[in-house]
């Protein structure tokens, strides 16, 4: 029986092997036989410290080469000597494999693992199926281990020691993990966005690094998932089209462990084996010599750059650049991440997750500066859905020249005629049908039964507790100032025209109308309804447009509805603002606002409505409903408010949760638009 042999120490080689590679060494004698030497970098520190709850929080556990002293000018003949250590490197470890391949080497590699590092053991608690990598002397063996917890229970969190992979979920476990990813997602967002209000509030002239800061009080409250694996593979409840705007946020979903970094791995130290293993990559061309074609990216490895991104020195085998030649020789898939630029309210550039890639080659090559640089080839694995970066270079070419993309299958081009800000389009390539024309667009919901009036007398933007608005508003105001609402509740008031405040106040928000360009088109699914799908990023928490309609009393609408017009019951929306900004996990209490009485109308939609209509029904929706007041105090007939739960993609559609469960002749009638 072959005894269990742990992987070898490249820096021990002994005399004998190097004397067998000898022979087939290019112009190299057996004394001359250089024997690599694998120096390993400094590993990023894990652990995000505070020195100061009061300060300003950041993560560490950059890979960053700032402090690295570049090397002393060597001659032509060491560079001549160094130019082959490489590839003297992959020829002698493949030779070593070979050496033990006829003396039980393999029998130890599991006979039914995904790659030579990790192996498939069950999971008894979650029953959820999970790989783990496994170390050297247990390959091959069923290996017990603990579940996969999203919210790990140790005091300190470190990053795990260990490879897993989340294989077979069924649609149950797969629509758990999407629904904790954008509860998470959406804690993170809010977190994020109020402590900026907070900040600013104490200091208006300094903007916090509120990204960093949420990350870090949401680890000290354990809400960081995917903690007790370092996953391989896809990530259970995000999926391929996913956009983030900090790096920070994928960092609390495990989607990438580094902040700054540009390769995540496992590291030397943390694996089992001793060798590390990449698992992640953002491409965002911070590497001159990046090549991305889509399908096809040939990645720089790090090291080697200035402070200010320059090329100054050799990349070296360390690190990442290890971590992703083992994910290659292994045949561990990585993901990508693409950094795209998109100008907007809260960052310069959007991230798009991609998907998982093979590096399937890679090697050492003079760069453009002139030093040389690893570059590792990936490619796409085939079956996997559209590329979330496809979708957002389609939609900026929408944005720009529609005509030279979709020359067919436009109605028309601006359905609201000119009454919103922005365009509304109006597309079916499906069949002729052409409904949403033979209605006018009714930009705000008519109001005729609405009483009081009053405003507060604050001059310029409204923001201390003087203001009679930010009163009715719990003592705060409702949005930050990029409009994004802080928190949910039953109904906010804005400011409005009674207010001596001017239109610049940051109270008014969804008064406003639409800002997001939104396309109004004839879906394939469903048997060919309507629906509506934005062509910008919407950020979470922003207002997106009202739900417009004719206000009438319930009496006015039993009327109605009997000659077959469609009604609206606001009653009907699921309350989705409990949850936004609720931070009851993170200990800030969530002060008590003003309720609403029972709604008691309707919105008659038959013969006037606008975009909001087309809105497509969800049980997981990523649109909510928020009431507002700001042209009468009425708390009876408070306007529709649509506002984003989540980051929304380009060309994503969206939707709503919508019952009439107040309605007794129509509990469990859901919203429907279809003809």
């Amino acid at each position: 029986m072959s005894a269990v042999l742990p992987f070898p120490d490249l820096n021990l080689m002994p005399d004998s092997l190097a004397s067998i590679s000898s022979s087939s060494a290019i112009g190299i004698t057996a004394g001359e036989l250089p024997v690599p030497k694998l120096t390993v970098k400094a590993e990023p520190i894990e652990e995000c410290q505070i020195q100061n709850p009061s300060e300003s929080i950041s993560l560490h556990g950059a890979f960053s080469d700032s402090n690295v002293t570049p090397p002393p000018p060597s001659s032509s003949s060491d560079q001549s000597a160094n130019s082959n250590l490489y590839a003297e490197y992959n020829r002698v470890s493949n030779l070593f494999y070979s050496a033990f391949g006829n003396q039980g080497f393999n029998e130890f590699l599991p006979t039914n693992s995904v790659s030579g590092a990790i192996t498939a053991v069950p999971d008894n608690q979650n029953h959820l199926p999970l790989a783990v990598h496994a170390p050297p002397e247990c390959w091959g063996n069923r290996v017990s281990t603990n579940a996969v917890s999203s919210r790990p229970t140790p005091q300190k969190l470190r990053r795990p020691q260990e490879l897993g992979r989340i294989v077979n979920l069924g649609h149950e476990q797969q629509k758990h993990h999407r629904e904790l990813v954008k509860r998470t997602r959406m804690t993170y967002e809010a977190l994020r966005i109020h402590i900026i209000a907070e900040e600013m509030r104490r200091s208006p002239r300094r903007k916090p690094r509120a990204d960093t800061k949420a990350a870090t009080l949401m680890k000290q409250r354990q809400l960081w998932l995917n903690q007790t694996r370092h996953i391989v593979g896809s990530i259970p409840g995000i999926e391929i089209g996913d956009i983030f705007f900090y790096r920070a946020e994928m960092c609390v979903l495990g989607l990438h462990g580094q902040p700054q970094a540009g390769i995540d791995f496992l590291t030397s130290q943390r694996s089992s084996n001793g060798e590390p293993i990449a698992t992640s990559v953002i491409v965002s061309g911070g590497y001159e010599d990046d090549e991305d074609t889509g399908e096809v990216v040939v990645y720089t490895g790090h090291g080697g750059q200035d402070k200010f991104h320059r090329q100054c020195q050799d990349q070296r085998l360390e690190g990442g650049n290890l971590a992703m030649e083992r994910s290659r020789h292994y045949g561990i898939e990585v993901r990508v991440i693409r950094g795209l630029k998109y100008e907007n309210s809260v960052s310069a550039k959007v991230y798009v997750y991609d998907g998982l890639y093979k590096i399937v080659e890679h090697w050492l090559d003079p760069g453009k500066s002139g030093f040389r640089v690893f570059k590792f080839r990936l490619v796409r694995i085939e079956g996997q859905p559209t590329m979330g970066s496809v979708m957002m270079k389609l939609a900026e070419r929408l944005r720009k020249t529609p005509l030279e993309v979709r020359p067919n299958g436009y109605i028309r081009w601006d359905k609201a005629c000119e009454k919103e800000n922005v365009a509304v389009y109006l597309y079916n390539d499906v069949d002729g049908d052409q409904e949403p024309l033979y209605f006018d667009y009714l930009a705000r919901s008519i109001i005729t039964s609405a009483q009081g009036v009053s405003g507060c007398e604050c001059k310029g933007s409204c923001s201390s507790d003087d203001c009679f608005c930010v009163r009715k508003n719990g003592g705060e105001v409702a949005y930050d100032d990029n409009g994004v609402l802080l928190r949910g509740r039953s109904v906010v008031f804005e400011c409005g025209g009674s207010c001596k405040c001017g239109p610049s106040c940051k109270n008014r928000v969804a008064q406003k109308g639409l800002r997001h360009r939104l396309e109004v088109f004839r879906s394939r699914e469903g048997g060919g309804c309507w629906s509506v799908r934005t062509l910008d990023v919407i950020q979470a928490g922003a207002f997106i447009c009202e739900y417009a309609g004719i206000i009438l009393t319930r009496e006015q609408g039993a009327m109605m509805s009997m000659n077959g017009d469609d009604m609206i019951y606001p009653g009907g929306f699921i309350a989705k603002w409990r949850s936004w900004g609720d931070l009851s996990d993170v200990g800030v209490v969530k002060p008590e606002y003003p309720s609403l009485p029972p709604l008691d109308f309707v919105m008659d939609v038959s013969t006037m409505r606008n975009v909001a209509y087309y809105i497509r029904y969800s049980r997981d929706p990523n649109v909510m409903v928020q009431f507002v007041l700001y042209d009468h105090n009425d708390l009876r007939y408070p306007r529709v408010m649509l506002f984003a739960m989540e980051n929304i993609a380009p060309l994503t559609e969206l939707s709503l949760d919508y019952v009439l469960a107040d309605e007794p002749k129509a509990k469990g009638k859901l919203l429907a638009i279809c003809n």
